[in-house]
């Protein structure tokens, strides 16, 4: 923790030239977060940009860091063409998006913002503007949900009671309910608002914005747009700032998360005779976090970072200790119950690097989740309580057409356990016998969207041209093996694993003020809710239960 107190001071004491904040560019924006990205391996953004900390601040990077490229046409980062100006103060419209989604059997799918795992149709609407007076900017960017929230099948009902009762046993410590209640839902929030000061490369303000921790791309451990946004206050830098070592990045957050307030599975469930559901104590969290990030100079297009973040409930907080993340600390897992951690904390290092002659870059990530074990300890259990994340993308350009590309990624993300007794004690990534909301804000994960125990493969190629993309993506997705050991130690069958196997065909395509995107995707979910079907006592490989997901996605981004 030296080094991040070190890194922090050296931060806040240097700084660059004045400039103006423009509005935000959120995180998930279609087509535009990912094209810049994109950009940055052909030499066309500031190779000193880490894409680690999001969201972006565009004003910065457009008046110092952009070289001319006409892909964006009459627009900036966040697709306004023109400001208002009225004497000192300068207003514009924010683009409207509209995002569709269809599941036909189940829920599928994160990184989509206040969306929810839903069977059926479902609708997102994001409109707002933006303002700005001197050093002071105002984003509204409010977004609206609505869901049909058609009924599914939660947990097998042929399953054994005694499954059951070991599925609560772990999602009662987690705010993770497979529906969101039994009627069709509607929400409105917040979304990418905020309100800032900003002076010289440096913002401080209040913030509802999703944040992005990481160099991920499909998961990160600590921060994702899987969730709603939350309000939190923020300090952070906009761009880089430059020093005599390299460059550096950071943010510093305090923010309160919410409660779903609803059970893990619909309908609810008793074991002789006894709701297995325990309800959530209806306590606001308190969560706090930090990360920094080093490009340094003697090693072009190297990223190096550290975050950090905890969570306590609000009737807890007591000392700096409490409110600043550098400062927490937890108990070791032999405490008794009546010591269970009043804190969670998850920590993780990460790396991006960029080639910019073979136009690729390979990162990682790998993260502790209350890890109880001093420094000397982490190092010879390295993958104690551990999780990572690592990925690679390269483009291929044509050789008679320089401004096109073939786009190659990977990415694999591990969240499930490597210790047998971690899992038997239930202690998965983002559950939480102390806070019993887990690590997620209004019932989906502020982490890696594929949630506790969960792994992913990913792959996608596709064919790119400035904001346009048509590709493909193949994903392998293993639902919460920690809980499937944890429940099935005893089975006869070891081949319920719930493995999700798609195929995506995917495009985003502007047109004048328009963006568009659409995704068809087939899912085959193999032994679907670690379930198999049975003939009598008979329970084989033969009698595996297998379903066909069908998802298809729609939207379009207009831009004033």
């Amino acid at each position: 923790m030296k080094i991040v107190r070190f890194l922090l001071l050296g931060l806040l004491s240097w700084s660059v030239a004045t400039q103006a904040i423009a509005q935000s560019l959120g995180v998930g924006s279609t087509a535009t977060e990912d094209y810049f990205r994109r950009a940055q391996l052909q030499s066309k953004v500031d190779t000193t940009v880490s894409f680690t900390i999001r969201p972006l601040y565009p004003s910065f990077f457009e008046s110092q860091h952009i070289k001319s490229d006409t892909s964006l046409g009459k627009y900036n980062w966040a697709g306004v063409s023109e400001y208002t100006k009225s004497g000192r103060i300068i207003v514009a419209p924010l683009p409207i998006t509209i995002q569709t989604r269809f599941n036909s059997h189940h829920p599928y799918g994160w990184n989509d913002g206040p969306m929810i795992p839903a069977k059926g149709f479902q609708t997102m609407l994001s409109f707002g503007a933006f303002a700005q007076l001197g050093p002071l900017t105002i984003q509204l960017k409010p977004e609206i949900v609505t869901a049909e929230n058609t009924y599914f099948e939660t947990f097998n009902k042929n399953q054994y009671d005694v499954l059951f009762a070991r599925y609560y046993d772990i999602y009662n410590n987690i705010d993770l309910p497979v529906r969101f209640g039994s009627n069709s839902y509607a929400q409105a929030f917040w979304g990418q608002s905020s309100i800032r000061l900003n002076f010289k490369a440096w913002s401080f303000g209040l913030s509802t914005e999703n944040l992005w921790w990481g160099p991920g791309i499909r998961n990160s451990l600590l921060m994702s747009n899987s969730a709603p946004g939350f309000p939190h206050l923020t300090l952070n830098t906009s761009g880089p700032l430059k020093t005599s070592i390299g460059s550096f990045e950071g943010q510093l957050i305090a923010g309160r998360l919410s409660n779903s307030n609803f059970a893990p599975l619909e309908p609810d469930h008793s074991f002789f005779g006894t709701n297995l559901y325990v309800p959530k104590p209806n306590n606001w969290r308190y969560l706090s976090g930090i990360i920094i990030t080093w490009q340094p100079k003697w090693v072009p297009g190297l990223f190096l970072g550290y975050d950090q973040s905890a969570q306590i409930y609000g009737k807890s907080l007591s000392g700096i200790k409490s409110y600043l993340p550098i400062f927490s600390s937890v108990k070791s897992t032999t405490a008794p119950d009546n010591q269970i951690n009043t804190q969670d904390q998850l920590s993780s290092m990460f790396a991006r690097w960029i080639w910019l002659q073979e136009h690729a870059e390979i990162y990682f990530e790998y993260g502790h989740y209350n890890n109880f074990d001093d420094l000397y300890q982490s190092m010879l259990r390295p993958n104690n309580s551990r999780a990572y994340t690592f990925g690679l993308r390269k483009l291929l350009p044509f050789k008679n057409l320089p401004d096109q590309n073939i786009m190659l990624g990977l990415e694999v993300t591990q969240l499930g356990s490597t210790s047998a007794t971690s899992v038997t004690q239930g202690l998965e990534w983002y559950v939480s016998r102390g806070i019993r909301q887990g690590y997620t804000n209004f019932g989906q994960m502020l982490g890696a969207g594929i949630g506790p125990g969960g792994n992913l493969q990913s792959l996608d190629i596709s064919w790119v041209k400035g904001l346009k993309r048509l590709g493909l993506q193949i994903e392998r997705y293993v639902h919460d093996d920690d809980f499937y050991y944890y429940a099935f130690y005893d089975s006869k069958n070891y081949s319920q694993h719930w493995v999700d196997l798609s195929f995506g065909l995917t495009g985003e395509w502007n047109y004048k003020d328009f963006i568009f995107n659409a995704k068809i995707q087939g899912i085959q979910s193999n032994d679907y809710q670690w379930a198999v079907t049975q003939n009598g006592d008979d329970i084989t490989f033969s009698h595996q239960l297998h379903q066909f997901n069908l998802q298809l996605q729609a939207g379009f981004t207009y831009r004033f």
